[in-house]
């Protein structure tokens, strides 16, 4: 269980991710947290929108409908994977569900055969998903004929490849509407469980397989996090330089001269610009690198 991402590094974690963001007016204060808990948050839901096309798609989730106000969702996600986010906080997607599955998904046992939901909105045992799952609705009529194209399901498998990584979740902390509650049925037209192979795949690790041996974790292709105090230290360091030069990359370099490895002034200042650029703000964007915005950056690995 997690404290859910403040807008801020919910766009962060989307776009390091490499998922399209477009960003609702007002999204970031649309939610009904009036109307009961947001958090802890233990994983992520994915739906169908039973609608076509993105603007009434988005309009629907974002506005919600008579008896059921919105935000819908936290996010839509359009058939050419493009992710517009329309609710920041508690939003109303989930409703009741199975606690035997909350359970399965908080333990993260939820995997090929997880426990089949017995409970719904409105049944004794239910217990509220709204306040525990970020949801993500697709542009999907949900008739099982309807396509689902490549872009839009890579666009799944991004998202919540990257709410798992924000918060050191599996991919069996990812479900469908149908794994939680016993009266839905989507997404119809792709397999849940194929769909947490592709995330868990993209977090690093191929899925386990009864007593297999554990897959050998690949060769990190990028520089490893040395953490805010590495940079507090003021060190002289190839990582400086080459976290230098990304920055420079990115239109965010405020050096005189160019990188180098002592940090410096300029570094932070340059940091700063690339914190700001990612949608930090305030004290998130103090210069200081932290984990998602170093992650977003990929620093090439120095030996």
């Amino acid at each position: 269980m997690a404290t859910p991402l403040s807008a801020d590094r919910l766009v962060a974690a989307l776009r390091a991710e490499g998922v399209k963001v477009v960003e609702h007016d007002g999204w970031r204060t649309h939610h009904r947290n009036q109307a009961g808990a947001w958090g802890p948050v233990v994983g992520v839901m994915i739906h169908h929108t039973v609608s076509s096309g993105t603007s009434q798609s988005v309009e629907l989730c974002y506005n919600g409908y008579a008896g059921l106000p919105g935000p819908l969702c936290h996010g839509v996600i359009a058939k050419d994977g493009t992710v517009h986010l329309v609710g920041g906080g508690r939003a109303n997607h989930a409703g009741g569900g199975d606690p035997s599955v909350l359970q399965a998904v908080i333990t993260e046992t939820y995997g090929d055969r997880p426990p089949a939901p017995r409970e719904h909105q409105g049944s004794s045992g239910a217990v509220d998903g709204n306040s525990r799952f970020y949801g993500f609705e697709c542009v999907n009529l949900g008739n099982g004929t309807d396509p689902w194209p490549a872009a839009q399901l890579e666009a799944v498998e991004r998202t919540s490849a990257a709410l798992c990584r924000a918060h050191s979740w599996g991919a069996k902390s990812v479900i469908g509407h149908l794994e939680w509650s016993d009266w839905k049925s989507d997404p119809r037209g792709f397999a849940m469980p194929v769909m947490r192979a592709r995330v868990q795949k993209r977090l690093g690790a191929a899925p386990s397989k009864g007593t297999a041996a554990p897959a050998k974790p690949a060769a990190p292709r990028y520089q490893p996090f040395p953490g805010t105090s590495f940079f507090k230290n003021n060190p002289s360091s190839p990582i400086v330089t080459a976290m230098g030069r990304r920055l420079t990359a990115e239109g965010c370099g405020r050096y005189r001269v160019g990188p180098s490895p002592r940090w410096s002034d300029a570094d932070r200042r340059s940091y700063a610009a690339w914190q700001r650029k990612l949608g930090f703000s305030g004290s998130d964007a103090d210069g200081w690198p932290g984990l998602m915005s170093w992650n977003a950056l990929k620093v090439p690995h120095t030996k």
